[in-house]
């Protein structure tokens, strides 16, 4: 059940493409959810992390690829109603402020 999830988010591959060999996909995801309403997979971070720490096997090193993340076009700033207006001309300023 752990690799059939494992595998799911390393690929990023659709619920419903999961390889036979885990079995029913739907099983496979019902059972994700249910694990993380009831607490299951906090403690087995937990458990984990405190297992590693007693061996002193944990190395905080935290890397995050953001080329991966994607906005909608308009959470990129992108207009949502037709084309832009031209620019007004703009004058050239009498020089830089005294102060």
């Amino acid at each position: 059940m752990i690799d059939a999830i494992a595998f799911k988010f390393q690929t990023g591959t659709q619920w419903m493409y999961l390889p036979e060999k885990y079995g029913n996909w739907r099983g496979v995801y019902n059972r994700l959810r249910m694990w993380a309403a009831d607490g299951t997979w906090e403690r087995v971070f937990t458990a984990l992390m405190a297992q590693a720490d007693e061996e002193d096997g944990l190395d905080w090193v935290v890397s995050v690829d953001s080329t991966i993340v994607r906005a909608h076009q308009h959470a990129a700033g992108a207009r949502k109603k037709g084309p832009r207006q031209a620019n007004r001309p703009t004058m050239p300023s009498a020089g830089p402020a005294e102060g």
